[in-house]
């Protein structure tokens, strides 16, 4: 057998580090593998978004942050999770949805859709102020949709594909809708002017906290196993840097100044770096 390649083991290293990041491998996880028989079919629009790793990384802080800003999906993620201790597990279980229902077969999606929706039926409360918050409120569950939907196709638009027609950007938004309203969420989505007017509507349920401030400094401070401080630190630049100025505002954010040209940069080869270790065009 001849010997490997240099790039290529290189290449394959990179993508073992990648898998590191993203799937719990000391317990034996591995990816999701992609079937023809998804909620999707192969190269529609949701599943070209959602395969590229450095767009979801970016594009998924941000909707956490933008997230955060709501105080019920705020303080359910405070009475019900352990993002504090564990918040690379939180954001690794939210990839891991995200894949199996954009990626796997339509009974593992089903099937990762009924999970949540138990969970969520369990999560609920009372906020700071004496009033309840459900995790299974319709227009709380259609702000955690549109921020992370938006946050997604921005990330993409800026760092892989920002010639994507419009009418492919409208898919996207109809395809995920079909994983929100089996979440749901109401109103979602269908297409970029839906998302637009709801982001819109939705921001007045938004509210700044000691709280939101707070988690939103972990969010951009914790640091993956595997995951270079370097990387980390430019990768938290850009998620910044892609928010709206009222979200960077309510969380008590600058955004960045001089160092938002690097990590533009940055972000952009670290991606077409991935692309080509993934074999992604």
């Amino acid at each position: 057998m001849p010997p490997i390649p240099l790039s290529e083991r290189l290449r394959l290293k990179l993508v073992e580090q990648v898998r590191g990041v993203f799937n719990d491998v000391e317990s034996g996880q591995q990816p999701v593998p992609p079937s023809d028989e998804a909620l999707f079919a192969r190269d529609t629009p949701i599943r070209m978004v959602h395969a590229d790793i450095v767009a979801m990384m970016v594009g998924g802080i941000r909707g956490l942050l933008l997230q955060m800003l709501h105080p019920h999906a705020l303080q359910g993620v405070l009475d019900h999770s352990n993002f504090r201790s564990d918040m690379h597990g939180r954001l690794r279980r939210t990839a891991r949805f995200i894949a199996v229902t954009t990626f796997g077969h339509r009974d593992d999606a089903q099937a990762a859709i009924g999970r949540v929706n138990r969970i969520h039926a369990a999560v609920g409360g009372t906020l700071p102020d004496g009033s309840p918050y459900s995790a299974s409120d319709p227009r709380v569950l259609a702000w955690v949709h549109v921020a992370e939907a938006t946050s997604f196709l921005a990330a993409y638009l800026r760092h892989v594909r920002p010639d994507m027609p419009g009418a492919e950007q409208d898919e996207y938004y109809r395809q995920f809708a079909v994983i929100a309203l089996a979440l749901g969420a109401d109103p979602v989505p269908t297409n970029r002017a839906e998302a637009e007017a709801i982001f819109r509507e939705l921001r007045s349920d938004l509210a700044a906290s000691t709280a939101a401030r707070e988690v939103a400094d972990l969010v951009l401070t914790q640091r993956p196993k595997g995951a270079p401080p370097a990387v980390q630190a430019l990768l938290g630049a850009e998620e910044v840097a892609l928010l709206p100025p009222f979200a960077r505002s309510m969380l008590g954010l600058e955004r960045p100044g001089l160092a938002a040209i690097p990590a533009r940069a940055a972000t952009w080869g670290m991606g077409k770096t991935l692309r080509w270790a993934f074999r992604q065009t």
